[in-house]
């Protein structure tokens, strides 16, 4: 685990930003790549995924700090908006990219849907590499095992704050390993089944809360609500919920036009 990759005089360069930066890239290379058949499309991607950055970081930041941790935020008001301090939620970063996603299309007159499912396996791939920045910073851990195994954090991680040197349950790496079997899945749907538009980016957003939701169970950062959710949970359950109405009124709509 690496914080820092190396400072020069009062200039620290964080293994976190870097890490999340190249899994923008490697996401919007692979969506790049992937819509090579839709021009139209392709020609929108990067112009896309810069204001999508944009949305995502207010979204991720709106979702910890509101959702996650407003108990803390709500007594240092002043620390809301230092973003480089940490403290950035991925449900919240899907939310606000979707909404820019939306807004851009709209603009620009093209299928949101469609472009969802061109940019679908790119996100998911960027997620998982993304939770490698989670476990160099030594966020998003897990509780104690209690088993005499599991992730050790050095000191100086919020881990380590949090538990000391106990033997932790590795969710961050569990969940990215569990992105990566997601982009496999969703590589598959897209290149065996012709779906209706949406579909594959709604079965990704299903199988990625899936997964979120069960090792959510693991997590020892977060507080714990009704049924003894945390907030990633309740935010997971509300996705999978939206994205199977989504789904079924998109197929029907789709068999309604065929008709």
């Amino acid at each position: 685990m690496q914080q820092t990759l190396f400072s020069v005089g009062g200039f620290s360069l964080g293994a976190y930003g870097v890490v999340v930066a190249i899994s923008i890239l490697i996401g919007l290379g692979v969506a790049y790549h992937l819509a090579s058949s839709e021009k139209e499309y392709r020609q929108h991607l990067i112009d896309l995924v810069l204001f999508a950055v944009i949305g995502a970081i207010i979204g991720a930041r709106v979702w910890q700090v509101f959702f996650y941790e407003w108990d803390y935020y709500s007594l240092h008001l002043a620390e809301i908006f230092m973003i480089w301090h940490g403290g950035m939620a991925i449900q919240g970063a899907l939310i606000g990219a979707f909404i820019v996603g939306w807004i851009y299309t709209r603009k620009h007159q093209l299928d949101f849907w469609k472009m969802a499912d061109i940019a679908a396996p790119g996100i998911i791939l960027g997620e998982g590499l993304g939770r490698i920045a989670c476990f160099l910073n030594g966020d998003a851990y897990g509780s104690p095992t209690n088993q005499g195994f599991g992730l050790v954090y050095p000191s100086g991680t919020p881990a380590y704050a949090a538990y000391g040197n106990q033997p932790l349950w590795p969710a961050e790496v569990w969940e990215g390993q569990w992105d990566m079997v997601v982009f496999a899945l969703i590589i598959i749907l897209s290149r065996w089944l012709k779906l209706p538009r949406g579909i594959l980016f709604l079965t990704y957003i299903v199988l990625y809360s899936l997964g979120r939701f069960g090792l959510e169970f693991l997590r020892g950062d977060g507080a714990r609500y009704l049924f003894n959710w945390t907030s990633a949970q309740w935010s997971s359950m509300g996705m999978i919920v939206i994205a199977l109405v989504s789904a079924a009124v998109l197929t029907l709509s789709t068999r309604t036009a065929k008709n």
